[in-house]
C-alpha cells in the first residue's frame, strides 16, 4: 500500500466514472436531398454557362437572370453548410473555452516556476557581474600602483565569484535549460534598410476603395467586377 500522497497522485490521474455529454449533429451533407437538389440546379446553370454566347445586349438578360438565380443558389447552399458546421463550431468554442479554464491553474503553475527560475538566473549573473566588476577595478588599482611606486603595499583582495550556472538542470523527471531567443523593437524607422520596410497593404486598400486614388509610390487602377442583385 502507497503512501497518502502516492494515492492521493492516483486518484488525481483516475478521474471517476462520468457520462460524458454528446451531441447530435447532421453528417453526410452529400446524401442530405436538399444538397442533392442544390447541387443538379448547379450543374444544370453550370451547362448553361458553359454553353452561353454572349454576342447582343439582349443576351445579356437572360445572362442577368442565371446570375440572379446563381446567387440565390449560392446563399442558399452557403446557409445549408452553415447548418451542419455551425453546431460542430460551437461545440469546438465550447470545448475550448472549458479547457482554457480548467487548464489555469496548470498554466499559472508553469508560468510561475518559470519565472522564479528566470529570476534566480538573471539575479545570479548580474552579482558574478558585479564581482567581476569589483575584481576588475582592484586588479586596475593594483596595477596602477605597481607603475607608480613599483611595488603592491598589500596584496590585491578580490572577491570570491560565483560559479556560472550550469546551461542544463537534469533531474530522473527531465531537464530544464536556457536557449536563444531573439527578439527585437525598431527604435528609428527612417535607418531601417528598404527592405524591411514593408507597406501596410491592409491600410492602403482601405484608402483606395475609399476614393483615396493617389498615393506617392503606389499604382492604382480600376477593375470593375460585376455587381449582381437578386430579387
Amino acid at each position: 500500500m502507497g503512501t497518502p500522497e502516492d494515492v492521493a497522485m492516483e486518484n488525481y490521474f483516475t478521474p471517476p466514472e462520468i457520462e460524458v455529454a454528446t451531441a447530435l449533429v447532421k453528417v453526410k451533407p452529400e446524401i442530405d436531398i436538399q444538397v442533392l437538389s442544390f447541387l443538379a440546379e448547379s450543374n444544370r446553370l453550370r451547362d448553361f454557362a458553359e454553353a452561353r454566347v454572349i454576342t447582343t445586349a439582349d443576351d445579356l438578360l437572360p445572362a442577368t437572370d442565371d446570375l440572379s438565380l446563381i446567387a440565390k443558389l449560392k446563399k442558399a447552399m452557403e446557409d445549408k453548410r452553415k447548418e451542419y458546421v455551425k453546431p460542430l463550431q460551437d461545440h469546438v468554442k465550447a470545448v475550448n473555452d472549458t479547457f482554457k479554464t480548467l487548464m489555469e491553474p496548470i498554466e499559472t503553475a508553469d508560468s510561475v516556476t518559470r519565472g522564479k527560475i528566470l529570476a534566480f538566473q538573471l539575479k545570479q549573473k548580474l552579482i558574478r557581474e558585479e564581482q567581476e566588476k569589483i575584481n576588475a577595478l582592484r586588479m586596475e588599482a593594483a596595477k596602477k600602483e605597481m607603475e607608480l611606486k613599483g611595488a603592491l603595499t598589500e596584496s590585491v583582495n578580490l572577491v570570491e565569484v560565483i560559479p556560472e550556472l550550469a546551461k542544463r538542470t537534469t533531474t530522473d523527471m527531465g531537464s530544464v535549460g536556457m536557449r536563444d531567443h531573439w527578439t527585437f523593437e525598431v527604435v528609428d524607422f527612417a535607418f531601417l534598410p528598404d527592405e524591411y520596410k514593408m507597406p501596410d497593404a491592409t491600410k492602403i486598400g482601405k484608402v483606395v476603395r475609399a476614393g483615396l486614388h493617389t498615393i506617392p509610390g503606389v499604382k492604382i487602377w480600376n477593375e470593375p467586377t460585376l455587381a449582381i442583385n437578386a430579387k
